[in-house]
């Protein structure tokens, strides 16, 4: 039966295939695809795994049956040869096989698969007694994930598969793995996303999340349709199901009938048109009509970002989110020499255009590892995150400052500081920053010449700007978070998500004011959140006077055909027009 689940619609275009669900557990199960020549090498990790909690439950048998019934009452004897009988049902076993051997899915991904697939099963007995066994399978799953924690993996996440295209009726029937894939997961955090970053997924869909949560950042940024905050998907959505991303609009459509398949495949058709017509602009400078050279930059998360931000026909860089180097590391950080390598190859494959690296910004939405969330304070979005933990830890802020210092030696390479407020953090920032230098050149380590800047995150760094100006060679607003603070929502929160709104008079004065400030002192400021890959706010940040945007590579294009289009000269007036009125957003829409 069809049927639509809608949330956020975080990026945009259509995504077709059959739904991989990432279920949740107790214990931190790692994704990813392997070779097919890894394929045994896994199914022995299963087993090595399973047999040891079958030992483990045979040695208690053993062990119960030497003392009296008071010490090992029936019941206890019975769930545990419950336990034994699950542990060697044979739907389990074959259906692990069948992820590991057909979907190329390691161990732990494909047991925590097929017990989604058994539960749901349970689910539907009308049993009492059946249904309530559903939590002996997942314990037993919990205990062979917990024994396979000793069973080390030898695999490495496989290249991405390539995916044979196939017409949309025949999608409906093809029951064979080679055909698109849908990620669905009550969550993802930053780092599974990276780690899906070069897989097949032809879309993502989450239960929770907002429309800038890094989650939806990093989707962005892989150019694929995705949809957060969609509630109750993970548990709607079964595996295998046929699903549709409607990322324009933010709705999934389940189990489609070949009428609204047919439909949304001509959207798909529609939309990879409009993809090819816009990459015709690729080597068209960034000029307006009436002659303003504008930059546009990238975000990137990893070094190999890089020559696909050249590709897209970036300018530069102007946005390195160290933090992805430092996360799912079970807490070992990286080293000096592993970061040089980093960004160094980051600046190397720029191929001579700028490179601003900003220091490592973890904290609220991006933990350095999912088992260390910050759940010991009421909002850790307030909390120790960006540069105040990098001050709290001056030994890893001075690795971190080194190897950017070193790898500036390479290429054009600026530094920036997030979430900065208080004229003694600057002044810190900045004595670490020369502790740094002298260090390196104590141990005779060449270095390059750094351009300084700030990020404008925080209301009262954007109120406070001459401070910032006399210590900075240039500002970047970090709308984001600029956003979140302004209005008091937390952007990862989708239940407060239609607050959000970048276009509310204070958060518009706050950036309109920045970007005056900066030109009247000559300084450069750019916009590097997510308002600056938002065609529908390039005129009006043009009219601000900005003349640098920043965002994920896969919208370079589609906001340089806004900037080809624009008139600056006739844009200002418009602007200040859009700040003074009470609702912006009707405003810019009768335009």
């Amino acid at each position: 039966m069809t049927f639509a689940i809608h949330g956020l619609a975080v990026a945009r275009g259509i995504a077709i295939g059959r739904a991989v669900l990432v279920a949740s557990s107790r214990v931190d199960v790692a994704h990813y695809f392997i070779e097919p020549s890894q394929v045994e090498s896994e199914i022995d990790r299963i087993r090595i795994g399973r047999n040891a909690v079958v030992d483990e439950i045979l040695r208690l048998q053993a062990s119960l049956m030497n003392k009296g019934p008071r010490e090992a009452p029936h019941e206890l004897t019975a769930l545990l040869d419950v336990h034994l009988m699950l542990l060697q049902d044979v739907e389990l076993i074959a259906g692990v096989k069948h992820w590991i051997t057909h979907r190329l899915y390691n161990a732990e991904w494909a047991l925590t698969t097929q017990l989604e697939v058994i539960a749901r099963q349970f689910d539907e007995m009308e049993d009492e007694y059946l249904r309530g066994r559903k939590a002996d399978l997942e314990q037993i799953t919990e205990k062979v994930l917990r024994a396979m924690n000793g069973v080390a993996s030898a695999v490495v996440p496989a290249p991405a598969r390539t995916v044979r295209k196939k017409s949309q009726q025949d999608l409906l029937l093809d029951d064979t793995v080679d055909v698109p894939l849908i990620l669905i997961a009550h969550d993802l955090s930053p780092s599974d996303m990276l780690q899906f970053k070069q897989s097949v997924f032809a879309g993502f869909i989450t239960d929770v999340g907002g429309k800038t949560s890094h989650t939806a950042i990093v989707a962005r940024s892989l150019d694929i349709p995705a949809v957060v905050g969609a509630r109750l998907s993970s548990q709607l959505v079964r595996q295998d199901d046929w699903v549709i991303i409607d990322g324009d609009a933010g709705v999934v459509v389940v189990d489609p009938s070949p009428i609204i398949l047919a439909e949304y495949g001509f959207k798909q058709r529609q939309g990879e048109l409009e993809r090819g017509r816009l990459s015709r602009l690729l080597n068209t400078p960034a000029v307006t009509l009436d002659g303003q050279k504008i930059e546009l930059l990238a975000n990137i998360e990893m070094p190999e970002d890089a020559p696909g931000a050249v590709k897209a026909g970036a300018v530069g860089v102007g946005l390195f989110r160290s933090e992805f180097l430092f996360m799912g590391r079970q807490g070992k950080l990286p080293n000096e020499e592993e970061q040089y390598q980093a960004y160094k190859r980051a600046i190397e494959g720029m191929q001579g255009l700028p490179v601003t690296i900003r220091t490592v910004d973890v904290g609220a939405d991006k933990p350095l590892d999912k088992a260390l969330m910050d759940g010991a304070h009421l909002n850790p979005a307030l909390g120790l995150r960006a540069i105040r933990w990098s001050l709290a830890d001056p030994a890893m802020f001075l690795t971190q400052l080194r190897a950017i210092l070193r790898a500036a030696a390479h290429g054009q390479a600026n530094l920036l500081i997030p979430m900065l407020v208080h004229a003694s953090e600057i002044r810190h920032t900045m004595a670490l920053i020369d502790r740094a230098r002298v260090e390196l050149d104590n141990r005779g380590v060449a270095y390059g010449p750094l351009k300084i800047g700030a990020m404008i995150e925080i209301p009262a760094a954007a109120l406070t700007l001459k401070v910032f100006l006399k210590y900075f060679d240039f500002l970047s607003i970090g709308t984001n978070d600029l956003i979140q603070y302004t209005l008091a929502i937390d952007r990862a929160d989708e239940s407060v998500a239609h607050l959000y709104d970048p276009l509310h008079p204070a958060v518009l004065r706050l950036v309109a004011g920045t970007i005056a400030e900066g030109r009247a002192q000559g300084k450069p400021v750019s916009v590097c959140g997510e308002m600056a890959g938002d065609v529908s706010l390039t005129r009006l940040l043009l009219g601000m006077g900005l003349r640098s945007f920043s965002m994920h590579p896969a919208q370079i294009l589609a906001v340089k055909q806004e900037v080809l289009r624009a008139d600056t000269s006739k844009l200002a007036g418009w602007a200040e027009q859009v700040m003074s009125d009470d609702e912006p957003a009707l405003r810019m829409a009768r335009h």
